[in-house]
């Protein structure tokens, strides 16, 4: 207990004197005038897995997202945000830190966040601002630096969810979680909300994450509704190396039927379909268990006829046939939560307008990472190509930002708690590894000197089975390093391959940006800390890990 007591006064006596730092000196924006001299209140949003091709200020060939593009209306859309390890938890470690995976210690869902590091979120509430979090953060239970706080336990779920509450312990909630998450932040804006300090609301959404079940006034419109195919939906890999042809996240193949598609274990036992993952029948029932009656009776009044219509066709189907009826299934569940997020963005904009508090206020809308929506025919994330290396970013500072900018320079998910801090005023801690966002905010871009970004994924032998990499992404080149269990180097042409078809790496009419990529993400890679000692170390953890837990994590 002493050892205890004596580890926490550390650690407030680190926090303390870090601030103090903090706050050595005015930034020269707000000397100047062009930061305003009021500290604003801060609203992060982020949904889980929310593809930036589901956005229509991005594109409009899937979805109309109009409350989510009024950030971009208002204010500025980053065509080339992209993050450093496109999976979940890893994700949030480095927007809470400010620094990479194998510095904060989450280098994957497996392994537990670094409980000494200290958040973004402890700044602000040690330099006065109200903090609160609702939604899914992922991983623990005690989120640091807030003053209120409900969160999902682990992934959550989508009906009648779970909460661990700051002041209620576990609670359930009726209805829908999309839903109950805003009430939940509008109940605290109203109600909780000291209105005589700043406030940091961190606004955290479980949708679009997988296995996907839209709210009734959305399935039962996009269970209807038909989807254009992305070009590559039929990709045969053949231009690329071990990884993409190993990767298990195939729409036809690995894909399950009950959770994913939604196709009832009875329907299945009658049609003879396996549950191939081995879980799919779980994660269903799961899911729909928790439903009310009205609920279930509602959910069984579309989806049992899908079931019906189903059974008739699928013993004729080809395999071509299948991999475009599934591509259709996945968009329309995926497709359907995405509507309800954008409508709860929506109130929350709205109740910021109506209630005076637009003008301050700083609204960042983000995802933990991008998602693949059939390109390659694949779903999931994890690899650097874009689909899952890019992520959404709209941010809105009236009086900060002029509406309707555009930015494509390279930033990313480190990025977030630098500019965070700044905007509060506080100078941020020497060991965060990102760079602050002002600059572009106010026009600045001859100031931003960053050319390329690093990224690295640690997740294998795991589900979905993406091998471990790390790169090195430029605006007009990607250049990739599988390794452990292969030694293979991708090089990709950004501006002449949109679609990441053709490893240049062996080309020689390449070989000089071979060179000049290596000498640049072996410079990254110092410059953050990381080597192959640690890609080592962080293999011999995870296979201990397994090997102690005594099971195959790669079951999922």
């Amino acid at each position: 207990m002493r050892f205890k007591l004596k580890a926490k006064w550390v650690c407030l006596i680190i926090l303390f004197l870090l601030i103090q730092s903090c706050k050595t000196k005015i930034k020269e924006d707000i000397a100047k005038g062009t930061l305003p001299e009021k500290r604003p209140n801060i609203i992060f949003m982020m949904s889980d897995d929310h593809a930036y091709q589901a956005i229509s200020a991005y594109s409009n060939k899937l979805i109309n997202t109009p409350n989510i593009d009024r950030l971009a209306e208002e204010g500025m859309l980053f065509s080339n945000a992209s993050v450093t390890n496109s999976i979940c938890a890893p994700s949030r470690a480095v927007i809470l830190t400010g620094k990479h995976s194998h510095i904060n210690g989450k280098t994957d869902n497996h392994f537990p966040f670094d409980a000494s590091q200290v958040t973004f979120p402890q700044y602000l509430q040690e330099a006065g601002y109200q903090t609160a979090m609702f939604g899914k953060l992922h991983f623990g239970n005690n989120p640091k630096g807030f003053d209120q706080f409900k969160i999902l336990p682990g992934q959550g779920k989508y009906y009648n969810p779970d909460f661990i509450t700051k002041n209620e312990g576990k609670i359930t909630v009726d209805g829908y979680v999309t839903d109950i998450i805003t009430d939940m932040t509008l109940n605290w804006l109203d109600n909780e909300r000291d209105k005589d300090k700043p406030f940091m609301l961190m606004y955290l959404h479980k949708a679009p994450h997988r296995e996907w079940l839209p709210a009734p006034r959305h399935y039962k419109e996009y269970i209807n509704k038909s989807f254009p195919e992305p070009e590559t939906l039929f990709d045969d890999y053949e231009g690329r190396g071990t990884a993409a042809k190993k990767a298990e996240m195939n729409l036809l193949d690995h894909m399950n039927y009950a959770g994913d598609s939604k196709i009832y274990p009875d329907v299945m036992e009658e049609l003879g379909i396996p549950d191939v993952s081995g879980w799919g029948i779980k994660a269903f029932k799961r899911e729909v268990d928790r439903m009310n009656p009205e609920q279930r009776a509602s959910w069984d009044s579309v989806y049992r006829p899908m079931n019906e219509e189903f059974k008739k066709v699928f013993p004729t189907m080809t395999e071509e046939e299948k991999m475009k009826w599934r591509y259709q299934r996945y968009m329309q569940d995926y497709l359907g939560t995405i509507a309800a997020v954008d409508e709860n963005v929506g109130r929350v904009l709205d109740y910021l307008d109506a209630n005076g508090l637009t003008e301050n206020t700083l609204i960042m809308y983000t995802s933990d990472q991008g998602f693949y929506l059939g390109e390659h025919g694949w779903f999931d994330k994890r690899f650097v190509y874009d689909e899952s290396f890019k992520t959404p970013l709209l941010i809105k500072w009236p009086g900060v930002i002029k509406p309707k900018t555009k930015t494509d320079e390279m930033v990313q998910n480190l990025d977030f708690a630098q500019t965070i801090l700044e905007a509060a005023k506080i100078e941020p801690p020497k060991d965060m590894q990102g760079e602050s966002l002002i600059p572009l905010f106010l026009g600045e871009e001859n100031t931003w000197d960053r050319e390329a970004v690093y990224y690295h994924y640690y997740e294998y032998p795991s589900i979905h089975m993406v091998k471990r990499h790390y790169a090195i992404v430029s605006k007009e080149y990607k250049l990739i390093h599988f390794y452990y269990d292969v030694d293979e180097w991708e090089l990709y042409d950004r501006k002449n391959d949109p679609y990441e078809l053709n490893n240049v790496y062996n080309d020689p009419n390449y070989k000089n940006i071979v060179s000049e990529m290596k000498e640049k993400l072996k410079k990254l890679r110092q410059k953050y800390g990381d080597s192959k000692q640690l890609d080592d170390m962080y293999v011999n953890k995870y296979l201990e890990k397994i090997e102690n837990i005594g099971k195959d994590v790669t079951k999922g």
